[in-house]
């Protein structure tokens, strides 16, 4: 009889409050997963329970709530209880009488729900769905985020680091995994956070913590070594194995730890976010240098006491590609894997796999858990709002050519990719040969920040020979330094500062159409590799439907937009850019069952 179990992240009450998710088990194996901002249409989909999440895996074997086994929530309310007492003497030194009372009746109500009743919030969301609810279990936060790193990753045994803002009550946690499951070898406790101590210099330049640290990571190159900024931080905080920052985060959140900043820089909190001086770029630099530091040095720790040189990764902090690739370089690390969801959103994940010995999860070769959609229902929607398309013969190579003649292309292909980075399913791609490509890019299509770098998908078979120790990287997680001889090729896929860049590897099995493009491409102008950025707007998630991409398609500035088997191309007459059409999120099709 197969068993299916569904485990989900809400973004509510106890349980956090960003990304959400939703993935469906059946046997053991993840066989469909979403984040619920891809319903929303809210980035990060905050304070939101995963309901359209939690029904489309449902829906993708037609299922009813009843029909599973059981419920996994990767958080384990009870073990609140293990910081009490320091957000009992956070609200009583907390400014103000009312401030006082406000932080001290918070502390206690959520230490009386989190005992006792840790699931009923949960239960009376899902009674929404179906009855009866079946039975809940709840998993610890980071040992979650410890499974979905360590059991797809492939290795016998390894060291697993598992680093974000917050669990329950840890914010760091160094593991010693093997066949046999997890074991704590080390914890660092909240308010001690790696993830809050980033998240407030990210708001000290003027992002938004839980969103900004990628941007606040990919401005650190820009910065230099600048003594005067690493003397100020190393007074406020302790690096290496071990740290001490909660000089900045004893309190939550960032304002507590942006004011400190103000007052030790004598500098107020940038007010113009994604314009910055060369001090502020310094400041990245360094933020990005002592994370850097630290993290090797507990990753160097663990492998000489635990007696094991491979590496696992996960936690909103692995999202940082510049650090993992720290790590990988370390000379007594042997191997590393970072999970791609390695955020919340990926706790999900994690919850399912720890329910199974490490040696019965199949290595992790993808991430394209998402929803499909079938051809004949993308020609309806197409027929239905009277757009021209087009069906070439070869595919593959019609966009290949439309690619190497300078034309920016929205791909939309099979099953969509979980995680923050589009793989070749939902993606924008280009050439990646010039600058002016990669400020077309920004500038026109995806309206962000001109200096930031964007990425490139390569055959795996040219990893070599385009990076510097290069290999398979299917994820997108992990950065590399392209070989002097090679920058040329990849000009609009580097960092500019550095000469960086943060690959997906792609083999024929892993996605066949996306790997026969990047052949064509190669085949017509000697370069195995496209940029490669995600199909979304500025701060929109990745579209889901063809809908979406059709509604962002005629909103960016993109020449052809590519659903499945078809071929949209933009107005070339003022008449008939006035009767491009306007859609309805009823034109959407159904989701192919698979």
């Amino acid at each position: 009889m197969t068993d299916y179990r569904l485990a989900f992240k809400p973004a509510i009450g106890l349980y956090g409050q960003h990304d959400p998710s939703a993935v469906l088990f059946e046997d053991g194996a993840p066989l469909f997963g979403v984040e619920e901002e891809r319903y929303t249409r809210d980035k990060h989909a905050t304070d939101t329970f995963p309901e359209r999440a939690i029904r489309a895996c449902l829906d993708h074997r037609d299922l009813t709530l009843p029909d599973l086994d059981r419920i996994l929530l990767p958080y384990e309310p009870r073990l609140r209880g293990e910081i009490a007492s320091h957000y009992v003497t956070d609200a009583i030194r907390a400014p103000g009488i009312g401030r006082k009372l406000s932080a001290l009746e918070e502390t206690l109500v959520t230490q009386v729900r989190s005992r006792f009743a840790p699931t009923r919030q949960i239960e009376n969301r899902l009674e929404s769905i179906g009855t009866p609810v079946p039975p809940i279990e709840t998993i610890p936060h980071h040992r979650c985020h410890a499974a979905s790193a360590f059991h797809p990753s492939g290795f016998d045994e390894g060291v697993v680091l598992t680093i974000d803002a917050k669990g329950e009550y840890d914010s760091t946690v160094v593991w010693r995994a093997d066949e046999d499951g997890l074991t704590r070898a080390d914890t660092y406790e909240h308010p001690n956070s790696l993830g809050l101590f980033f998240a407030t210099v990210t708001e000290y330049l003027g992002y938004r913590m839980f969103n900004g640290e990628g941007k606040t990571m990919g401005l650190a190159p820009y910065g230099t070594d600048n003594p005067e900024i690493e003397a100020v931080l190393r007074e406020l905080i302790d690096a290496g194995v071990d740290y001490d920052v909660t000089e900045l985060t004893k309190r939550w959140g960032t304002g507590h730890g942006v004011e400190t900043l103000e007052g030790a820089f004598g500098r107020p909190q940038n007010e113009t976010p994604g314009e910055f001086d060369q001090w502020e770029k310094d400041l990245a630099h360094t933020a990005q240098k002592l994370l850097e530091e630290t993290i090797v040095d507990i990753a160097e720790t663990a492998v000489e006491q635990l007696g094991t040189s491979n590496v696992a990764i996960a936690g909103g902090v692995a999202l940082n590609c510049k650090l993992n690739k720290r790590v990988r370089e370390s000379s007594v690390v042997d191997d590393v894997f970072v999970q791609p969801v390695a955020h919340d959103a990926g706790l999900a994940l994690g919850a399912g796999w720890s329910r199974r010995r490490p040696a019965a999860v199949d290595r992790q070769t993808d991430v394209y858990l998402g929803p499909a959609y079938e051809t004949d229902e993308i020609r309806t929607i197409l027929e239905t709002n009277k757009l021209e398309y087009a069906e070439p013969g070869d595919l593959e190579r019609y966009v290949a050519e439309r690619l190497a003649d300078g034309d920016l292309i929205g791909w939309f292909q099979g099953r969509m990719e979980m995680g923050p980075r589009a793989l070749g399913a939902r993606s924008i791609i280009a050439d990646p040969r010039t600058a002016a490509s990669r400020d077309r890019v920004n500038r026109f299509v995806k309206h962000r920040e001109e200096w930031r770098p964007f990425a490139p998908s390569m055959l795996e078979s040219a990893a070599e020979e385009y990076l510097i120790d290069g290999g398979p990287a299917p994820f997108m997680i992990d950065a590399y330094d392209v070989r002097p001889e090679k920058t040329d090729d990849l000009e609009a896929v580097l960092h500019p500062a550095d000469d960086s860049t943060r690959p997906q590897t792609v083999r024929e099995e892993q996605h066949p159409r996306y790997h026969r493009l990047i052949a064509e491409f190669a085949d017509i102008t000697g370069v195995p590799v496209v940029l490669n950025t995600s199909f979304n707007d500025h701060a929109e998630p990745i579209v889901r439907t063809p809908t979406q991409a059709i509604k962002d398609f005629y909103g960016m500035g993109l020449d052809v937009l590519v659903l499945e088997d078809f071929v949209i191309e933009k107005a070339t007459t003022e008449t008939d850019r006035d009767s491009e059409p306007s859609f309805e999120e009823s034109d959407e099709p159904t989701p192919v069952p698979e």
